[in-house]
């Protein structure tokens, strides 16, 4: 008899249909491309990671009414700007791995928090801490605080107004809208997540710096991605569509990396792999991780450029040591419900 917690082989391998999904891809895509071909127009490549990480709030409310998608991705562009000025403050601080991991979890917890109160789709911190590890992995000046704030809140806004542009061909925009939604209510939840989440972070990333790789935060994502689902079986089915859609991932983004593309043919290309994943992630996470990991590369060459065998290396074990941590911490966690559960059942009998 298989654990409770392992899923199935259909539910590994299921592909489902998903109603819509160009559209959304077309938004994310359009939300990605016209930010960073800005900056590459007038000479500002540099600025080029905190744009991508404000085009992340088109991912938000995938298929919810436009002004309810409206307010989910208005709270999620000023998180994600939140996060990407923390990495900032945190990369002013020379040689500092232990604060960049400790406060990734208080991102965690926190973002949790909020995501949970704001009910966001996708669920959960895990771009938040996408954009904090990234951008606190870089070398910082101070002037970089309003850079990123300003770069990250101007694209976050130009993915919102991508997201809700389809109200002009509604009849009765925004009025109509309005009275059919109104406004979305916080719903704030006690539970263990943000600790849980927190949790996932610390080992995920110490593990990954003692082990001299080069990107510790590939490891918090790849440990946070898995947990936000709701149950053991989902959180165990992806981590697995994490680690081996990762690591077969590798092989087109060594190809695309090996090009050694310029700047303006880097952005398309990540446009396009970003229109894909949002087509194909609500259908199966293993096969969106074909793409969603040379698109993560790329965009990373976008800031700088490093040695593409290195690199490949660092993301593929990194991923591996965070979705092992979320397995143990899945199977674990499950296993307290399980106890708890059965000694609540025997003292009521």
């Amino acid at each position: 008899m298989p654990a409770s917690w392992m899923p199935d082989r259909d539910e590994l391998l299921h592909i489902r249909k998903v109603e819509g999904a160009w559209r959304v891809g077309l938004r994310a895509g359009i939300s990605v491309l016209v930010p960073q071909m800005f900056l590459l127009w007038i000479g500002r490549p540099e600025l080029a990671p905190y744009a991508s990480f404000g085009a992340f709030a088109s991912l938000y409310g995938r298929q919810l009414a436009y002004f309810t998608r409206l307010q989910m991705q208005v709270s999620a562009g000023i998180t994600l700007t939140m996060a990407v000025v923390t990495g900032v403050l945190v990369g002013l601080v020379p040689d500092a791995p232990w604060l960049q991991i400790g406060m990734a979890a208080v991102i965690a917890a926190t973002g949790q928090v909020f995501a949970r109160a704001h009910r966001y789709h996708p669920p959960g911190p895990l771009f938040m801490i996408f954009a904090y590890g990234a951008i606190s992995s870089m070398p910082h000046v101070l002037a970089d605080i309003s850079r990123g704030l300003v770069t990250s809140l101007a694209s976050a806004t130009f993915a919102v107004l991508v997201g809700v542009s389809g109200l002009s061909l509604k009849p009765g925009g925004i009025r109509r809208e309005w009275a059919e939604t109104g406004l979305l209510l916080l719903d704030f939840v006690h539970d263990w997540k943000p600790a849980w989440l927190a949790l996932a972070v610390v080992p995920s990333g110490t593990i990954a710096h003692l082990s001299g790789i080069g990107h510790p935060y590939w490891a918090m994502v790849a440990a946070i991605a898995p947990l936000t689902a709701p149950h053991v079986t989902t959180q165990v089915t992806r981590g697995a569509h994490r680690a081996v859609g990762t690591l077969l991932g590798l092989l087109p983004a060594w190809a695309l990396l090996s090009l050694h593309l310029p700047p303006e043919a880097a952005v398309l290309v990540v446009a396009v792999l970003q229109v894909v994943t949002e087509m194909v992630v609500g259908a199966n996470y293993a096969a969106a991780m074909l793409f969603i990991t040379p698109m993560a590369l790329l965009m990373g060459e976008l800031g700088a450029r490093h040695e593409v065998g290195p690199l490949l290396f660092d993301r593929g074990a990194e991923t591996v040591i965070g979705c092992l941590v979320a397995f143990v911490l899945a199977v674990f966690g499950h296993t307290l419900r399980q106890r708890r559960l059965r000694r609540r059942n025997l003292s009521i009998s």
